[in-house]
């Protein structure tokens, strides 16, 4: 086998491979973490038979952890943004927030739509009422627009149960409970921080805002809408358990033994608080239409989403597996962790913000950057919970052309590329920045 020295140039030769396949060629991530899992086994001197071995055995074993996790989740999300619920959500807060303060309205109320929804996805649902309020309030489109998608962007890349935080998690052996813990304690202020960017940058660009319905007329074109209760329930209801399991886990067992004890542990496991939060969600269902549609139509839609995200993390399970047997371990025990370099949490935030630049997906950045991480973890005495915030916090830096997000936002909401560049790409720097320096403040305390 290769010295350590030479198996960490090949990883920085893959990973540059994963970065020009990825984003310059557009080939599929499951074949290139595949592959490149493969021929990096190889190269370091592992047997052929060894290398298809440790390959299946990292794809099964991530799958094993998170697959049903991941496949509720998207089932749940996809059934709150037909139902309606997240603009029920966002009504809500808006109530709370008052129509003077919108775009800090849309900003929270992007926080909570994007725990189980993508932020695309969450986007183009929650793009209608965005425009219909940035015209009765008189804010300018560039503001609630990027007020809405940095909102959206935080727990996207740093809260479970939305796929790429829960399969670092799974890669990183993290506590889920506290990943989505701390993954809020970060996400808020960060969301805060591109909120007001925005509001201070966001009106000396203009953007008119489209032709759109008003406030009212949208929400009564949608008819009866799901209560706040019923709407918020399916989102807080499995975060509540998992959070509660987190609790009962502690080495101080506050809930005692036994009993209690072992029901909070059972039902905050996250596949089944996820599978609790998907059947919640069905409480959403008004019409016998709806109820035909979820069961069948989409609950199918959310599995093929699912399926996607669910391959591309097993391959990188997979490449996961090969740098564990590595001499990487060995090398980076001697070498990175230092304590002169001092780059702790610094490294797994450099990283993913790297490969996020470079290849545009926030979710192949963090699957790919907690693969690489998690055989060193130990050696460089990381919190798993906090990497995973981290490894999220530098998949928000930076959003630009190569992101399809960056194109979602800046198309459904009228602004030129230009403005975009500045105002989104830019807060996204800020939000990401900001993610990473509460995560940083958070080490020094848990």
């Amino acid at each position: 086998m290769v010295s350590g020295q030479i198996a960490l140039i090949m990883l920085l030769i893959a990973v540059g491979i994963i970065v020009i396949l990825t984003g310059k060629y557009k080939v599929n991530a499951f074949l290139v973490l595949t592959g490149v899992a493969i021929a990096y086994g190889l190269a370091i001197g592992l047997a052929p038979l060894e290398v298809i071995k440790l390959v299946k055995e990292g794809f099964g074993g991530t799958l094993t952890n998170i697959g049903i996790v991941i496949i509720a989740g998207t089932i749940m999300g996809l059934t709150l943004e037909k139902t309606g619920a997240a603009l029920s959500m966002t009504r809500s807060i808006l109530k709370l927030v008052g129509k003077e303060r919108s775009s800090l309205a849309m900003n929270a109320a992007g926080v909570v739509v994007s725990i189980p929804v993508f932020c695309d996805s969450g986007f183009v649902i929650m793009n209608p009422l965005n425009q219909a309020l940035a015209k009765e309030s008189a804010t300018s489109m560039v503001v609630m627009s990027v007020a809405l998608a940095t909102g959206l962007y935080a727990t996207h890349t740093m809260v479970p149960p939305t796929p790429g935080p829960l399969a670092a998690a799974g890669a990183l052996n993290a506590d889920i409970g506290m990943v989505i813990l701390y993954g809020m304690i970060a996400s808020i202020p960060a969301a805060l921080a591109a909120w007001f960017f925005a509001t201070r940058i966001g009106n000396r660009f203009p953007a008119p805002v489209p032709a759109s319905e008003s406030y009212q007329t949208l929400i009564d074109r949608y008819g009866k809408l799901p209560s706040p209760y019923l709407s918020f329930l399916p989102i807080i209801g499995p975060l509540l358990l998992i959070l509660g399991k987190s609790v009962a886990d502690l080495p101080s067992q506050p809930f005692g033994v036994g009993g209690f004890a072992s029901v909070v542990q059972f039902i905050g496991e996250p596949v089944v608080a996820l599978i609790i939060g998907m059947f919640l969600s069905f409480t959403l269902l008004q019409t016998k239409k709806e109820w035909s549609e979820a069961l069948s139509t989409w609950t199918n839609e959310g599995i093929k989403d699912a399926a996607l995200i669910l391959v591309i993390t097993g391959a990188g399970g997979s490449l996961g597996k090969i740098l564990s047997v590595s001499p990487l371990k060995d090398y980076v025990s001697t070498v990175l962790a230092d304590p002169k370099l001092g780059l702790g949490l610094f490294l797994p935030f450099m990283i993913s913000a790297a490969l996020k630049t470079a290849q545009g997906s926030s979710t192949v950045a963090i699957i790919t950057t907690s693969t690489i991480m998690a055989p060193l973890m130990a050696t460089l005495g990381l919190h798993p919970a906090l990497t995973v915030v981290v490894i999220g916090a530098g998949a928000m830096v930076v959003s630009h052309a190569n992101d399809s997000y960056f194109w979602v936002v800046s198309q459904f909401s009228n602004l030129d590329v230009g403005t975009a560049y500045r105002v989104f790409t830019t807060a996204t720097f800020v939000e990401g920045t900001v993610a990473f320096l509460v995560a940083w403040m958070l080490s020094f305390v848990v």
